[in-house]
C-alpha cells in the first residue's frame, strides 16, 4: 500500500473506521505510469478522500470507476491505457498501462484493516492479501485477509488457503506489492506491510517539532522524546506517532535496537545532548545526528574520547554538526537541512 501524500497508518485508519468508501489500488503496471504498484486511493461518492493513484487522467478514470462501483456495489479490475493521443485533451503522455482494483466493499474488511494497523503499530511485519475472482467483463469478487509474518496460511481459508506461503514470504522479502496470477480464475494481490524506518527525535523544542513534522511527511515512524510535559504532548508535536515523557538518557537507551533507527538529537542544551548521545552512540542504527556549533562538537568529542564513552570510529560515524549545509538560519530551514540528510542516508541504504 503506497503512502503518497497520506501516511500509511492514516490510510488504514480511514479504511478501518470509515463507511461508504471505495478502495482503489494499482495492482499491475506496464511501461511508464505516474504511480507504482501498490499506489492506493480512497474514494467516496463525492470524490477523492485520501491517497492517490497518480493524479491526472489515471486518477480521473479511477475516480469515475469508483463512483460507479459505489453505486452498483460491484468491485472492478479495470485497465487504464495511458498512451499518448494528440487529440486527447486530458494529456495522457506516460505511454504505459495500469490495472487498478476498485473495491466498494471495504466496509466488510474493516477488521482486516484494523488488524493490519495494529500489526503496523507494533512494528510487526505482515501482508495484506486480496483474493480476486474474475466475473463478467471487468467485474470481480474480492476477499481480503491479514497474515502476520511467521504465521502460515491456513488450509481451507478463503483468502490464503490455496496460496503457497512461500509466495507471500517472497513478496514480503522483496518489499514490493505483487499481483500473483496463477490462472485466469486464481489471482491474489499481495501487499507487504513493513514497519517504517523509525525517526527518534530527542528534544521537542522548536527544531524537534519541525523535524517531527517533516519526518512524518517523509514516511518515517516518528518517536519524540522530552523530559518536559509542556513539550512532550500531542498538542506540541501532533505529527508524532509516539511521544515519550521521560528522562532523556534512559528513554533513548530503552529504544529497541534496529538498523532502521534514525536518531536526531536536538535537545535544549549541551548536557541533555550529551546524555542522549551517550545512549545512542555505537548502537545499531542507520543514523545518529546531533545539533550544535563546530566548537561545541569539538569539545564534546574530546569528552567522549577521553572518558572512553566512544571510540574514534564510533564518533566518526556521528553526523555532527547535523544536517546538510544549505546555509540554514531559521528553525524551519534547519529542519529541512536535517530532513534532507535523513533522506540522503535512507536512499543510500536502498
Amino acid at each position: 500500500m503506497n503512502r503518497s501524500g497520506y501516511s500509511f497508518p492514516q490510510l488504514l485508519e480511514t479504511l478501518a473506521m470509515g463507511s461508504g468508501q471505495a478502495l482503489a489500488a494499482v495492482v499491475q503496471t506496464e511501461g511508464s505510469t505516474p504511480q507504482v504498484e501498490g499506489a492506493t486511493a480512497i474514494f467516496s461518492a463525492a470524490g477523492l478522500v485520501a491517497g492517490t493513484v497518480g493524479g491526472g487522467l489515471l486518477e480521473a478514470r479511477v475516480a469515475a470507476s469508483a463512483i460507479r462501483a459505489l453505486a452498483d456495489k460491484e468491485p472492478r479490475l479495470i485497465t487504464v491505457s495511458l498512451e499518448s493521443d494528440p487529440a486527447d485533451t486530458e494529456g495522457a503522455i506516460c505511454g504505459g498501462t495500469a490495472r487498478v482494483l476498485v473495491d466498494p466493499g471495504v466496509d466488510a474488511s474493516k477488521g482486516v484493516f484494523a488488524s493490519a494497523l495494529e500489526g503496523f503499530r507494533q512494528r510487526r511485519k505482515g501482508a495484506l492479501v486480496s483474493r480476486i475472482r474474475p466475473g463478467h467483463g471487468d467485474a470481480v469478487a474480492v476477499e481480503r485477509g491479514w497474515l502476520p509474518a511467521g504465521v502460515p496460511g491456513l488450509a481451507g481459508d478463503p483468502v490464503f488457503g490455496e496460496l503457497a506461503p512461500e509466495i507471500i514470504e517472497a513478496v514480503a522479502a522483496a518489499g514490493r506489492p505483487r499481483l500473483f496470477v496463477e490462472s485466469k480464475e486464481r489471482m491474489w494481490f499481495i501487499e507487504p506491510v513493513l514497519p517504517l524506518p523509525r525517526l527518534v527525535v530527542v528534544g521537542a523544542g522548536h527544531v524537534g517539532r519541525a523535524v517531527a513534522r517533516l519526518g512524518s511527511l517523509l514516511d518515517f515512524s516518528v518517536t519524540v522524546i522530552d523530559d518536559r510535559d509542556q513539550f512532550a504532548n500531542v498538542l506540541n508535536v501532533p505529527e508524532a506517532d509516539e511521544i515519550l515523557l521521560a528522562d532523556i538518557g534512559e528513554a533513548v537507551k530503552a529504544i529497541e535496537d534496529s538498523p532502521d533507527n534514525y536518531f536526531v538529537i536536538v535537545t535544549r542544551g549541551h548536557q541533555k545532548d550529551a546524555e542522549a548521545l551517550r545512549a545512542a552512540i555505537g548502537r545499531e542504527a542507520a543514523y545518529v545526528g546531533m545539533i550544535g556549533s563546530r566548537r561545541k562538537i569539538e569539545l564534546m568529542q574530546c569528552d567522549f574520547l577521553e572518558n572512553r564513552w566512544a571510540t574514534a570510529a564510533q564518533w566518526a560515524a556521528i553526523h555532527a554538526p547535523i544536517g546538510i549545509d544549505i546555509g540554514s538560519r531559521t528553525v524551519e530551514e534547519i529542519a529541512v537541512s536535517i530532513a534532507a540528510e535523513l533522506v540522503k542516508v535512507r536512499a543510500a541504504r536502498g
